[in-house]
């Protein structure tokens, strides 16, 4: 029986955020996927004995959550993924992506070993096929020299679905957010490893060996890792001569 909305009794509480809370729960109680269309605005007003303004803000709200979304002309709609705001932990505002690169090789090793253990002792036929399909893509982008990232992630998020723990599923495309900087960083280098690395991990996978397919990803972020840690140092280094070298010609009047 599909669950329907609470009057909010007091008027002194028929605020916005209320409303917004009410419309959450009717989403999550009825397990309404993506793209369900949400009763409209007359009909949620009323059921909620409040004013249309009300409602209005109420969805502003879980529109700015990305719980919900508006099409023009048609109506309220659940988003994809509803709740995933794209950059939760507001990393594209640390400056120093050189140091932040390094630090999402450091979260991934503390997570990702462990998720690709669990993914070997958990995964399905069917899980393991879409790894190997997902393997052969980013390999076609590398060889083709041709962006590569969107089918490196894809990949990373399978893993984690092979595991069956929905928690998981909602963390790592955060952590697969440094994919995209490593490549950008590293201008897509250490191609041979990805796609060595990559094979070695399904392989791993599809023999449900959990030690072999923990060492594989650990050896993995650490090659990116050094890799990253080099041209952070050869940049670095490269800043300075340049800051030095003006340094000289201003002194001698070049």
């Amino acid at each position: 029986m599909e669950k329907t909305f609470k009057a909010i009794g007091q008027k002194n509480q028929m605020l916005p955020e209320q409303v917004a809370e009410q419309i959450k729960e009717l989403i999550i109680g009825n397990n309404w996927e993506a793209g369900h269309k949400l009763p409209n605005e007359f009909e949620m007003a009323d059921q909620l004995q409040v004013g249309r303004g009300t409602i209005r803000e109420a969805i502003k709200i879980l529109v700015a959550q990305n719980i919900v979304e508006i099409k023009r002309g048609r109506g309220t709609f659940v988003c994809e993924k509803p709740g995933m705001v794209d950059d939760p932990l507001g990393l594209s505002f640390m400056n120093d992506k050189h140091k932040l690169a390094i630090d999402m090789c450091e979260t991934r090793l503390m997570i990702e070993p462990q998720i690709a253990e669990m993914a070997a002792q958990r995964a399905t036929i069917e899980d393991i096929e879409k790894l190997e399909t997902l393997c052969d893509a980013v390999e076609a982008k590398i060889r083709q020299n041709v962006e590569h990232g969107q089918e490196d992630i894809s990949f990373h998020e399978a893993i984690a679905a092979c595991t069956g723990n929905q928690v998981v599923q909602q963390i790592v495309p955060i952590i697969q957010s440094s994919i995209m900087l490593f490549i950008d960083i590293t201008k897509s280098g250490l191609k041979h490893h990805t796609i060595e690395e990559h094979r070695q991990l399904v392989e791993a996978i599809k023999d449900h060996d959990g030690k072999r397919a923990s060492e594989v990803m650990t050896a993995h972020i650490l090659q990116n890792q050094r890799n990253i840690e080099a041209i952070t140092k050869a940049t670095q280094k490269g800043d300075r001569y340049v800051k030095e070298s003006g340094a000289q010609k201003s002194s001698t009047g070049a």
